[in-house]
């Protein structure tokens, strides 16, 4: 698969925007500021693909991406900025919980992106369950791997294992979207996620 036939197709703001047809979707959730699209930047091999904002809370709506004509890579709006109004916070999650519930057919995997520096907050607990709830397959991606120490590595992903409760199944990979450590990693379990469905 060549990621680097990535394009961008729409902003969707509700249900009748959302993607058509069976092909696969990949779906990357995550909280604002943690960099999502960065990234899916790294991801496509594109720098400023997907908008890249200094302001979190800027991806309102689910951004969706065709790759290679074969899969989406669906991009939703980031949760738990603090600065955001109450009932932008709850657009938000209704969004998410719409897209869920319309697309659920069709999701390969979803990927929460967390930073792995710190401990995951209870927005992405809530959104592990949400994953749980509809029994979606799951990668959690630790993001900013480059801003640890070697000796904080270990001990931060088990703090996110734990944290999260991730079992067996569930892929943890430590990731730099500013380095690309691991990027072929994330790529081929994305490809994987693709063909499999």
């Amino acid at each position: 698969m060549d990621f680097r036939k990535t394009v961008f197709v729409r902003s969707a703001a509700d249900a009748k925007g959302f993607p058509t047809g069976p092909q696969p979707r990949v779906v990357f959730a995550g909280r604002s500021n943690v960099g999502k699209s960065s990234t899916i930047n790294r991801v496509v091999g594109k720098k400023g693909f997907a908008r890249v904002s200094s302001v979190p809370g800027k991806t309102v709506f689910v951004n969706l991406f065709r790759t290679d004509d074969r899969g989406w890579l669906v991009d939703l709006p980031g949760y738990g900025y603090s600065r955001t109004s109450k009932e932008e916070r709850e657009r938000y999650s209704r969004l998410i919980e719409d897209y869920f519930a319309a697309d659920r057919s069709y999701i390969a995997r979803i990927y929460l992106i967390v930073d792995a520096r710190h401990k995951p907050t209870a927005d992405d607990v809530t959104m592990v369950q949400w994953v749980r709830h509809y029994g979606y397959p799951l990668t959690v991606v630790a993001n900013k791997l480059d801003k640890l120490k070697k000796s904080e590595v270990e001990p931060n992903l088990a703090c996110i294992r734990e944290t999260l409760m991730l079992g067996e199944e569930d892929v943890l990979i430590p990731f730099s979207a500013e380095k690309g450590t691991n990027c072929d990693l994330l790529k081929a379990d994305i490809q994987n996620a693709i063909e499999e469905n």
